[in-house]
């Protein structure tokens, strides 16, 4: 007995079954002999949408299902690579509600697809008409246009967070890329016609940067290398502790030649965390869940060494759904995005290899605007090397020793993003860090509303950077 198994990442054949007394665990046997360590998420199911589990302790012939049936099941790709045959990989895909995982591919079977890649097509169904081919192989197609515009409507930088980044850039001479997220908000326009167009957030206001651990290498190498972040959730519960969310990234980097705006590394990237702020892909046409203001802001000086230009963009919604499908690649020109060979790219008509990234980017207006909620943004700044200074408890205590001076007060000297976060190593960020961070966002309160910040935390704070009652 045959009987052909479908499941997320293919269609599997298992034969030498008994006709009358074969029972699900007996297939399950069978899968394991060559792929010991797969794990079900769903049942075997009558059913594509595994809404109809088949009875485990019934032989599956009493099931309806004979010689050469489908069944289907759904697993976790990562657990399902062939043992020993050496005609398996695996490779990263994004799906389309913005998450990414490592999914299992046969070799032997990207050679025998109708596309490289894929199944062939008999594994898929018995039977073609031509309509059926067609809707399946346009599936794969992609005729390249640009975006007119971008979701984001305008953007708003803190001017102090720029400047120190764009300083920063400038200790090495813009030789080096550096990468940091944008914390803000999103925000619906105050335009009339833009408000009465959508009710979602279209706009971006940027309150702080917070640089990862990285490493610069050349743009052919992609330019950046984003390291493993141990605080990486320390920032986001941070940042959602003060109404913040991450809104976009910014990329600082050497001069490049005119036309040449953003790497292909800098490209997908920007198209992966468009996907993860949009929460996956939606209809083209009606946008829904799909659009997002999301923003990539680039920083690079100009070949005088003096003038810096601050531009930014977002990528298009083509861009995002090539990227979802992993139809875009790294290649070797960064200036150019490489057409994964599953794929097909036309541009006027004809088909592409390779695909130019400007075709993605659609431009965001910029303004400036000097944040109320960071009101003493002076701390240094983590995961820098070559900076002259570092966050410690002496810059604690120089900081925050200019209480009751110059009209500061104590809770104007916290409101500042990176000293927060060097707080948060000594406070615990559940109980210790939501009073003081909402302290912060209601210091310019009225009487009524304001919550001030507890004594017994103020003392805390000052015994951390070594001060007697200097609040």
């Amino acid at each position: 007995m045959l009987v052909r198994i479908r499941s997320n990442v293919g269609i599997w054949r298992v034969d030498g079954l008994d006709d009358n007394t074969c029972l699900v665990s007996d297939v399950m046997e069978r899968i394991s002999e060559t792929r010991p360590h797969v794990v079900y998420e769903k049942a075997f199911s009558s059913d594509p949408g595994c809404t109809s589990p088949l009875d485990t302790t019934l032989e599956l012939c009493k099931q309806g299902i004979v010689h050469g049936g489908m069944i289907h099941c759904r697993i976790d790709a990562a657990t399902c690579v062939e043992s020993g045959d050496g005609n398996s990989n695996m490779k990263k895909r994004i799906d389309k509600d913005g998450t990414i995982q490592m999914v299992a591919v046969s070799t032997a079977a990207e050679n025998r697809g109708f596309r490289k890649g894929l199944m062939p097509l008999r594994d898929m169904k018995m039977s073609w008409t031509l309509n059926d081919f067609i809707a399946l192989n346009s599936q794969y197609e992609f005729k390249i246009k640009r975006q007119e515009e971008a979701w984001c409507k305008g953007v708003s930088l803190d001017t102090n967070s720029v400047n120190d980044f764009q300083s920063y850039l400038r200790r090495f001479n813009f030789s080096k890329q550096r990468v940091g997220y944008l914390y803000g908000t999103f925000e619906t326009s105050e335009n009339k016609e833009e408000s009465t167009a959508t009710s979602d957030p279209t706009r971006v206001k940027v309150e702080a940067i917070y640089e990862p651990p990285q490493e610069s290498v050349d743009d052919n190498e992609g330019g950046f290398v984003l390291l493993e972040d141990p605080n990486e959730d320390t920032v986001e519960q941070m940042a959602s502790l003060l109404g913040l969310r991450k809104v976009g990234w910014i990329i600082g980097h050497p001069p490049r030649e005119d036309g040449f705006v953003l790497t292909s590394t800098e490209i997908t990237t920007a198209a992966e965390l468009q996907l993860e702020a949009a929460g996956g892909l939606a209809n083209e046409d009606t946008g829904d869940n799909s659009s997002t203001p999301f923003v990539t802001v680039k920083v690079t000086i100009g070949d005088d060494g003096k003038n810096v230009s601050v531009e930014a963009f977002q990528v298009s919604y083509q861009c995002m759904a090539m990227v979802a499908e992993e139809a875009l690649e790294v290649g070797p020109n960064p200036g150019f995005c490489v057409v994964n060979d599953t794929f097909t790219a036309i541009q006027e008509g004809k088909p592409s290899k390779t695909v130019e990234n400007n075709f993605f980017l659609t431009v965001v207006p910029i303004v400036q605007h000097n944040s109320s909620l960071f009101c003493c943004a002076t701390f240094p700044r983590v995961n820098r090397h070559m900076d002259d200074r570092f966050p410690s408890k002496e810059e604690l205590k120089q900081q925050l020793s200019k209480a009751n001076t110059a009209g500061w007060t104590f809770i104007d000297l916290l409101s500042d993003f990176q000293l927060l976060f060097f707080l948060s190593q000594y406070l615990d960020i559940a109980t210790d860090l939501p009073s003081i961070c909402d302290a912060i966002v209601h210091k310019d309160d009225t009487n009524a509303d304001k919550k001030e910040l507890n004594e017994g935390y103020k003392l805390i704070i000052a015994g951390i950077a070594g001060l007697d009652n200097a609040y």
